[in-house]
């Protein structure tokens, strides 16, 4: 059987006995908030628990590391919309330790890709383009500081409203132990208007 075969057997159940029932809730978050983490397997679960979330209380964004790599690009435009259209009014950027971000290898993965069927015209190609693999694909010195890179990237966004406190977080994926590493409600009272 196949895992599409499976997940498809799963639903109609899932759907007939009307498990769905306790996950309805509206599309504006309860909590008024969007938290942006890592698309790490072990925080599907514990990081919304952690963080005393359930469904429909915030917009919960994943990206590789809980980075954003390109200010113009789709989690910073989910970001806005939801600031702007889903009555979010804070950002919480959550990164967790043991995060493979903070060792990617940027030829590492290239080599997979030659392994994998992708031809060195196409990466030369994609070279002569302007796009930069070795930069697009490279990880973070430390999970902090990737954090405080998205929360930055955020903070200091030209199309960002002024008052919107946007903090950043570590938590343990073995514990779900949070760390606050970055408080955007002192940066907010303050009158600042940019992380630093």
């Amino acid at each position: 059987m196949t895992q599409i075969t499976e997940i498809l057997n799963h639903n109609k159940a899932f759907v007939e006995n009307k498990d769905y029932e306790t996950f309805l809730s509206g599309k504006f978050p309860e909590k008024k908030v969007v938290v942006l983490t890592c698309m790490d397997t072990r925080l599907t679960e514990l990081l919304p628990r952690a963080m005393n979330m359930r469904n429909g209380d915030a917009k919960i964004l994943k990206t590789a590391g809980a980075v954003i790599s390109s200010p113009f690009g789709s989690i910073m435009r989910s970001i806005l919309v939801a600031l702007y259209e889903l009555q979010a009014e804070e950002v919480i950027v959550v990164g967790h330790h043991e995060c493979g971000m903070a060792s990617l290898n940027a030829d590492h993965i290239m080599g997979k890709m030659r392994d994998r069927g992708i031809s060195d015209e196409v990466l030369a190609t994609l070279d002569h383009a302007g796009v930069n693999l070795g930069q697009w694909f490279k990880g973070v010195e430390n999970e902090t500081q990737g954090v405080m890179h998205s929360v930055n990237m955020i903070a200091n966004h030209p199309l960002m409203p002024a008052g919107v406190p946007v903090h950043g977080m570590l938590i343990d994926p073995k514990t779900g132990a949070l760390e606050l590493i970055y408080d955007g409600y002192e940066h907010v009272q303050a009158g600042e208007t940019t992380a630093p």
